[in-house]
């Protein structure tokens, strides 16, 4: 079956305008949900999770069976490679912000730690969640889609208002 994504006004000029990499963690922070990538068996694989920022790093939740804790199991030294993505993008106008965060990803350990991600930290599912993976990103991208203005000129709002 084939869905039409194509709404009508939706095919107005946009801006591609890139983010500085602090601006990026602030919206990425602003957020509670985003995708992690990471391999399994030498393949690329995507989970969706809920994250908070602490300190400019990204952490998840996740429970002792899931892919991604085997993952960051076998970590040594600096952790394993990962990405994460977080957006905030209207599906009407196609305006908003996209982030990817890519860095090394390593369980935490710490007692304090796992308390205090557990009270901030919700999952979204039913599901017990008892540990959590820190994400120190090495490298921040992101970008704003924004309305094209009159003159070149491009509204940096999501809205355009």
């Amino acid at each position: 079956m084939m869905h039409d994504n194509h709404r009508p006004g939706a095919a107005k000029p946009r801006l591609s305008v890139e983010l500085d990499s602090t601006e990026a963690l602030r919206l990425l922070g602003s957020v509670s949900l985003g995708r992690v990538v990471f391999t399994r068996h030498a393949l690329p694989t995507v989970r969706l999770v809920n994250h908070v920022l602490d300190g400019g790093d990204i952490v998840i939740h996740t429970h002792e069976g899931a892919d991604l804790a085997s993952y960051t199991r076998q970590a040594d030294g600096l952790g394993v490679v990962v990405a994460y993505e977080a957006d905030a993008i209207d599906p009407d106008t196609h305006l908003g912000w996209s982030v990817v965060a890519t860095g090394f990803a390593h369980l935490v350990s710490d007692p304090g730690e796992l308390a205090r991600y557990r009270e901030t930290l919700r999952p979204w599912v039913e599901q017990p969640m008892d540990l959590a993976v820190r994400i120190r990103p090495g490298l921040v991208t992101g970008m704003l889609l924004t309305r094209t203005a009159a003159r070149g000129r491009s509204d940096p709002r999501p809205g355009g208002r």
